[in-house]
């Protein structure tokens, strides 16, 4: 598969979320035909987890968000969608097919994995990548790296005027 990528710099906490926000109206589009993994990388305090909460938030949940930092899996209902927050940094790679995720693996359906890495080989395939990291106290330079077919303007414009 041809992938792009673009490379961006958020300059605090609020342009990181907005960058997330931006890619909301993407991600549901994509979701109508197929299951949507996104795969979040970068290390600790690089801002995955702000990241998935800002694109959750712009997906329509709405209350809490929980970080699924110790149960692994924070799952979502808006709109016709489900919306999965997987981390994967406290299991092993053999554990994970015990989550039941591929269950889920179809359209309707977007998944947002932090630590994909620790699922090497056991996941599907991500339509994108963001990986984050820290430049500065609150800045970061995001890479996304997606699908060539994604390139397109409704992604042009919804990353455009994010990072400021």
């Amino acid at each position: 598969m041809d992938q792009s990528e673009l490379i961006l710099e958020c300059h605090d906490e609020e342009a990181t979320i907005r960058l997330a926000a931006g890619l909301a109206p993407v991600l549901r589009k994509l979701a109508r035909s197929q299951a949507v993994v996104v795969n979040l990388v970068g290390e600790l305090g690089a801002g995955k987890t702000t990241f998935a909460r800002g694109l959750l938030r712009a997906l329509g949940v709405s209350g809490a968000i929980r970080s699924p930092t110790f149960t692994l899996v924070e799952s979502y209902e808006v709109d016709q969608l489900r919306l999965l927050h997987i981390d994967l940094y406290r299991l092993e790679s053999a554990d994970i097919d015990s989550l039941g995720l591929r269950d889920f693996h179809e359209a309707g359906c977007v998944w947002l994995i932090e630590w994909p890495q620790r699922g090497e080989g056991r996941l599907p395939a991500p339509v994108m990548e963001i990986r984050l990291v820290a430049i500065g106290h609150d800045a970061r330079r995001v890479e996304i790296t997606h699908a060539a077919g994604l390139a397109s303007p409704l992604l042009d414009k919804a990353i455009s005027p994010t990072t400021s």
